[in-house]
């Protein structure tokens, strides 16, 4: 489930740096279209969001910001801050390897940049907050330690493979941190999306909307499959989704055909009745109801079978430690 959310709403291949800082330094990230991972692997340095208190990240610290507001990261509050500026030359490389010079202490990080488009953005990472901050502590989030050890390796000496693997340890640090605030927040008293997640019945019915988008679900059945009335469990599901759970249908109905739609060239036919839709038509009507286009005009700008992606004017903003600083 939670993997189905992040394919259908990735734009872009995830980027990964491995930096090595002397102070003093300093770089400020603006607000852009995607979201960005910090792993402190040596040293230390200063968390700076532009709504809040200055933090102090150390050995071991994992930090996620969703990028809806922009941020700084440094060596010391007080350090001078360089606004970041990818090279033109950088491409669609996943990995890279950046170097800040100095003549202080020494910080290394691992860093990550996810690309979201913002007109499939899930209600879930709207639920996130400004900054996930995940404190080293032994024995915690184990899964999550060795997916940074395998990927600082990884970026400390590349070798065959290494650009197929980074793709996909990359997603898999994504995950284990929205998985680990998800436990964090099972441990409160979760609302919204983060309950969902945490709620077995609940997911019974929302796993059946992601595996099967085409069926003509009603609100019965999929509050049969949640084990409520259906009474209860429509007023359970928009309270907690934002939304009624046949709204919610058609939304990730036409989430699934965006990506069908940006990843491959099967017909229009073809994704109306993966999608629940009797004709083409029907389907387009709904399309273009929800993205503002006809699928195929959706489809020229977006990723093809070619590799080619829609232009992102505002990228850079969140790729993760600035190249030309080395």
């Amino acid at each position: 489930m939670l993997s189905d959310v992040l394919t259908a709403m990735r734009g872009g291949r995830p980027h990964a740096a491995r930096t090595r800082a002397r102070a003093p330094w300093g770089v400020r990230f603006p607000p852009g279209d995607g979201a960005g991972c910090h792993v402190i692997l040596q040293g230390s340095c200063w968390l700076m969001p532009a709504n809040g208190t200055p933090q102090a990240l150390n050995v071991g610290d994992v930090v996620f910001l969703p990028g809806v507001t922009g941020y700084a990261l440094a060596d010391h509050p007080d350090s001078p801050v360089v606004e970041f500026r990818p090279r033109p030359d950088d491409g669609d490389a996943p990995l890279d390897q950046v170097r800040i010079d100095g003549a202080g202490p020494t910080a290394t990080l691992l860093c990550a940049a996810y690309y979201f488009d913002h007109d499939r953005t899930h209600p879930l990472l709207d639920e996130l907050p400004e900054i996930i901050r995940l404190p080293a502590e032994v024995g915690r989030h184990t899964s999550l330690r060795a997916t940074v050890e395998l990927l600082g390796r990884e970026l400390a000496t590349p070798q065959a493979g290494t650009t197929a693997i980074l793709t996909s340890l990359i997603d898999m640090l994504l995950l284990f941190i929205l998985r680990a605030w998800l436990d964090e927040q099972a441990a409160r008293t979760p609302t919204g999306w983060a309950a969902i997640f945490n709620d077995p019945a609940m997911m019974s019915a929302l796993r059946a909307i992601h595996t099967h988008p085409e069926r003509s679900w009603t609100v019965e059945e999929l509050a049969a499959l949640a084990g409520m009335s259906r009474a209860t469990f429509a007023k359970r599901f928009a309270t907690l989704a934002g939304r009624p759970p046949l709204t919610y249908l058609t939304w990730w109905r036409m989430t699934t055909a965006a990506r069908l739609l940006r990843e491959g060239d099967a017909p229009l036919r073809g994704i109306a009745e993966q999608t629940g839709y009797t004709s083409e038509f029907a389907f387009a009507k709904a399309f273009k109801r929800q993205y503002g286009q006809a699928p195929g005009q959706y489809r020229r700008q977006t990723p093809g079978t070619d590799g080619q992606e829609r232009p992102r004017p505002d990228r850079g903003s969140a790729y993760l430690l600035t190249s030309s600083s080395r």
